[in-house]
């Protein structure tokens, strides 16, 4: 989405996690998504330094507001703890040392928290869209998707915030079925451009 918002075109290469082709462990060892290719020197391989990276090229609407420490912050909470407990809620199968209900819990305190902050405002921070609104909504789409009528029932203002961003035309425009990257197809380089 960032990239897309920043007007920032690249070329994308869908690579299924069970399916890795070793072009993908060539650009970046840790064999993780997403990773963007901009040259041979330059190979960005975090979701968030590919936002900054694009913000910092073109935010036209000030994704980056003033107070980024403080959206760093609720960041990194949602990439820690969050993403811990959501990934054991999601597959609470694999981790019998509790149930469902408790990784549920878990997720819910910080869940707890976004709800306060989105009582007031269509967005985390103001009543427009920023940087920490996309960072964390895919995760917290992820936690709805489980349980979506109990979500919406447990969480009014998440679930109206997510709802928000997921009929965005920006989400919508980028939201596209690729064909699974073969090894050897083509080059496993993202090619782009500024506009």
């Amino acid at each position: 989405m960032a990239l897309a918002y920043s007007d920032i075109t690249v070329e994308v290469k869908e690579i299924f996690l069970k399916n890795r082709p070793q072009e993908l462990f060539d650009l970046s060892p840790k064999g993780t998504v997403p990773v963007l290719y901009i040259n041979n020197s330059t190979i960005i391989d975090e979701s968030l330094d590919i936002m900054h990276w694009s913000l910092s090229r073109n935010d036209p609407d000030d994704w980056i507001l003033p107070d980024l420490e403080n959206q760093l912050e609720l960041i990194n909470e949602n990439d820690g703890d969050f993403k811990y407990w959501l990934d054991r809620y999601k597959y609470f199968d694999r981790y019998p040392e509790h149930d469902k209900n408790y990784y549920r819990e878990k997720c819910g305190m910080y869940i707890s928290k976004l709800n306060i902050m989105l009582e007031n405002n269509p967005y985390l921070y103001s009543d427009q869209i920023s940087m920490s609104d996309v960072a964390i909504f895919p995760f917290i789409r992820q936690f709805a998707n489980v349980d979506k009528n109990w979500f919406a029932c447990t969480y009014p203002p998440t679930n109206n915030w997510l709802t928000l961003l997921i009929r965005s035309n920006l989400f919508l425009s980028i939201m596209h079925k690729y064909p699974e990257y073969q090894s050897g197809q083509y080059p496993l380089v993202i090619n782009f451009n500024t506009m």
